[in-house]
């Protein structure tokens, strides 16, 4: 994972999960709005790495440029999130990690989902 300086954008799931659990992170789907629809980490929001200038508008204006934002896609080979976390930092957000594989480490360890039916 490329770092940015010097510091790996990769966060472990523990950690991401205690940030989670303590309502103090944000998570951005970077996969399209399909399979966010499918299923995402509970609480998401969707912002398409393939479509960001569409939902930068809609998603950003609320989020706290100085809180902790975890981005994530699905696959150990997706860039989608990274990409993204390199954007949102580009853009003056402070605190952007990475959960890599996010979508499937997420699920394969029964954190909490939505739409939860599944």
């Amino acid at each position: 994972m490329e770092e940015d300086g010097g510091n790996s954008l990769a966060i472990p799931l523990p950690e991401a999960e205690a940030l989670f659990r303590k309502n103090k992170a944000v998570f951005l789907d970077a996969r399209d709005k399909t399979l966010f629809d499918e299923g995402h980490i509970k609480g998401a929001k969707n912002l398409p790495w393939y479509e960001v200038d569409d939902y930068f508008q809609q998603v950003v204006p609320g989020l706290d440029r100085e809180a902790p934002v975890i981005t994530y896609c699905d696959g150990e080979s997706c860039n989608l999130s990274h990409e993204l976390a390199l954007f949102l930092k580009n853009m003056g957000f402070v605190e952007v990690r990475v959960l890599v594989n996010g979508w499937t480490v997420w699920r394969e360890n029964n954190l909490p989902i939505e739409p939860s039916d599944q």
